[in-house]
């Protein structure tokens, strides 16, 4: 495969990414950003935990999709990420989540 090649695909799997999103992103009420993924959840807890002196993040959600081109199924029932770094969490609003029809 060349590179060329591998570029096109790694293009193509971006866009059917996007398309998936945007047809999954109506029901679900929260996105998650943390240092490695993107969430879609529908509930969602973050505590702030300490451990030698040091502060992590658990995040727990429940009802995800998972923006990874390269994981064959991105909807988890529970998923819970243990992180050093930030965590960003937004409520979704009706607005947000009505995206335009190609």
């Amino acid at each position: 495969m060349s590179a060329e090649d591998l570029e096109k695909y790694e293009t193509e799997m971006e866009l059917t990414l996007y398309r998936e999103y945007r047809d999954v992103v109506g029901i679900f009420k929260y996105v998650v950003e943390t240092d490695r993924r993107f969430y879609l959840c529908n509930q969602v807890d973050v505590k702030a935990r300490t451990e030698s002196g040091d502060v992590f993040f658990e995040v727990s959600m429940t009802d995800a999709w998972v923006w990874d081109m390269y994981r064959p199924a991105r909807f988890a029932k529970n998923v819970k990420v243990l992180t050093f770094k930030d965590v960003n969490v937004e409520e979704l609003s009706p607005s947000e989540i009505d995206l335009p029809k190609e």
